[in-house]
């Protein structure tokens, strides 16, 4: 199996580095591209490397959009050469599963890959989606993921975990997830509990306005 991971300059990390990481222990192959390669650094974080083009990409299984710092985000979906779009949808033709994790479901939804599919993402940005997608149908609560047909959707960053042991139950089957799970013990048991916050009725996406928050 093939996943591409479709990044930029002020990604997340975890968004990336989590999901790979359980991609890799499936055995799937997975590539780090970007719309020019080269040396890109994570949201707060240190700098790694792109090797590979959108458009030297060959068809994947499935793509992962991560989420990332909301300036880097209002700059994609303002660029008018929708590079980043157009490779999204170029890959939908043919892949089994597109897939975001946190507010890389803002940049899914302003391709116009989630219209009419119910979706997550990170509980900020709950609200940003009326306003940059109004037909994508907002899932209720805060759900881990939400897979709707061949489209899987992530909460907030750590959510990608369990998203990705989704995605592996799906391309790989369940015993393979399960394998996964055992080789990076992750069962999850925090020291804290909390509650979700509201939702903000201010978009965090610089120029973009909110409406119908969910609280």
């Amino acid at each position: 199996m093939k996943i591409g991971i479709p990044v930029y300059e002020g990604v997340d990390m975890l968004d990336v580095a989590g999901p790979f990481e359980m991609f890799d222990w499936a055995e799937f192959d997975v590539e780090l591209v970007a719309a020019e390669p080269g040396l890109k650094r994570f949201r707060g974080g240190f700098r790694f490397e792109v090797t590979k083009s959108f458009a030297e990409c060959t068809q994947y299984d499935a793509v992962w959009v991560p989420g990332g710092d909301p300036p880097a985000l209002a700059g994609i979906i303002n660029d008018p050469h929708r590079a980043y779009f157009n490779f999204l949808t170029k890959q939908a033709a043919g892949a089994k599963y597109m897939c975001s994790v946190c507010e890389g479901a803002m940049l899914l939804a302003a391709s116009g890959l989630l219209d009419g599919y119910s979706a997550t993402t990170h509980w900020a940005f709950l609200g940003c989606f009326a306003s940059i997608a109004p037909k994508v149908k907002v899932a209720e609560g805060h759900p881990r993921f939400v897979l709707d047909r061949n489209r899987l959707t992530g909460g907030g960053i750590s959510a990608g975990l369990d998203e990705a042991l989704m995605l592996i139950t799906l391309l790989g089957g369940t015993e393979l997830a399960r394998e996964v799970q055992q080789n990076t013990q992750y069962y999850p048991d925090p020291p804290v509990r909390s509650p979700i916050p509201p939702t903000p009725k201010q978009c965090p996406i610089p120029g973009v306005k909110s409406s119908g928050a969910k609280q």
